[in-house]
């Protein structure tokens, strides 16, 4: 049970780290993308700016979400903290819905405007150090998110690479409004990436809902537990065996036969055994077994 424990600990110190550089990168891009948004005129930079403040918001979430996740179980929550992490993911889907909204209500309005871009130049050096350092720190970010489960910076993940391509994008707009003087590319390309942040925060969502609502661990994890269960010869069978997902733990709870005419201190031993091995492999876990005695007649027990 200890290797649990240090694991988990391990991951909570992953993800804090992995909030904290996320912060910090948002803060710092969103600032340069202000800066450049008022002297170029460009629709695509000033919804790239606020795109980054709404990131801005989303990391603080993940920072907050993955530090309140990781308080300890108490007497209010048995289950542990797990879920607010989830819900942080739901909440920032939702935020960027809100970006897509405004996005596409900027690039009509410029679309029926005169307004021109300025300073190209500029815009086109802020937006290629902002997409290449959103794309590094969007791939550590979503390599801690895998290993440690955390939906919250999941979402902040994609909340990133939404920022790199829409940065590539507003990159290459800018190029052409340069190359052909025509400055209607700029609303047209807002339009574009309000239809891949769409799609994208419709994922996030979907997915945080799913969290939200307890749905069974995967068909691969399943089959791991599974597997432990088959591996003991003296299982003879199990069921009600129910999943979910907390935070980045996951969650078991089954029924397992076992001989009638073993004591209790011997089904209670492997019992316990069964538990620490599905921890151990499933890690951070937790399993819970109840153990229901074999029926002479075939039956199953109940």
């Amino acid at each position: 049970m200890s290797q649990t424990y240090l694991k988990v600990g391990n991951d909570d110190r992953l993800k804090h780290r992995a909030a904290m550089l996320s912060l910090g990168f948002n803060l710092v891009s969103t600032g340069v993308k202000i800066v450049a948004a008022v002297m170029t005129g460009s629709l695509g930079l000033l919804s790239e700016s606020i795109h980054s403040a709404t990131d801005v918001l989303s990391s603080g979430i993940a920072l907050l979400s993955v530090r309140a996740a990781a308080v300890p179980a108490d007497e209010e929550h048995p289950y542990g903290h797990g879920k607010i992490e989830s819900l942080a993911g739901f909440g920032e889907a939702i935020l960027l819905f809100g970006v897509v909204i405004y996005v596409v209500i900027e690039a009509i309005h410029r679309m029926l405007s005169t307004s021109m871009v300025s300073e190209v130049g500029l815009g086109l050096a802020v937006m290629a150090a902002s997409a290449v350092g959103a794309l590094v720190v969007g791939l550590y970010v979503r390599k801690v998110a895998i290993q440690t489960h955390s939906m919250a910076l999941a979402s902040n993940a994609q909340h990133l690479f939404v920022d790199s391509v829409t940065s590539f994008g507003v990159l290459g707009t800018l190029g052409l409004v340069s190359a052909t003087g025509w400055n209607g590319w700029d609303p047209l390309m807002a339009m574009a990436m309000a239809v891949w942040m769409a799609w994208g925060a419709f994922g996030l969502s979907k997915q945080a809902f799913h969290d939200l609502i307890d749905v069974r661990l995967t068909d691969p994890e399943i089959a791991r537990i599974e597997a432990i269960l088959g591996a003991c010869p003296d299982v003879k069978g199990w069921h009600r065996l129910r999943t979910r997902r907390v935070g980045n733990e996951r969650q078991i709870d089954l029924h397992v036969v076992l001989p009638r005419e073993w004591s209790l201190v011997q089904a209670h031993d492997l019992a316990d055994a069964i538990e620490q091995r599905i921890e151990r492999d499933l890690a951070p876990a937790h399993a819970t077994i109840h153990v229901d005695p074999e029926d002479p007649d075939g039956e199953e027990p109940r």
